[in-house]
């Protein structure tokens, strides 16, 4: 049997990862918005959409488990402007793959 070791700060980092997504993240949505429309009209349907992702996962997000939040935080910071439609979408793709893979 052989002995794995995992380096502290890889076990600390993990663990604040985890800490952080105990909460729905608070994101500024004008950018977002603003550079996917071109129009007011659109950018207040795209803040539409996003307050309503937002009001879901505020509902939902401890029925996430908390590594898909973990995993889905992180691919919003690196992804450019965050949006709560594309956290949503991460989140609820992730929950059917973790139940057809056993997980």
């Amino acid at each position: 049997m052989s002995l794995i070791l995992i380096p502290p700060a890889v076990v600390a980092s993990f663990g604040l990862l985890l800490a952080a997504a105990d909460d729905v993240p608070i994101y500024n949505l004008s950018p977002s918005c603003r550079s996917e429309t071109t129009t007011q009209a659109g950018d207040q349907s795209c803040l539409r959409d996003e307050q309503r992702a937002h009001d879901t996962l505020l509902q939902q997000w401890s029925k996430f488990a908390p590594i898909d939040r973990a995993n889905c935080l992180n691919v919003e910071e690196v992804g450019g402007a965050p949006s709560y439609v594309e956290l949503l979408t991460c989140l609820q793709m992730a929950a059917p793959a973790n139940r057809n893979s056993g997980n």
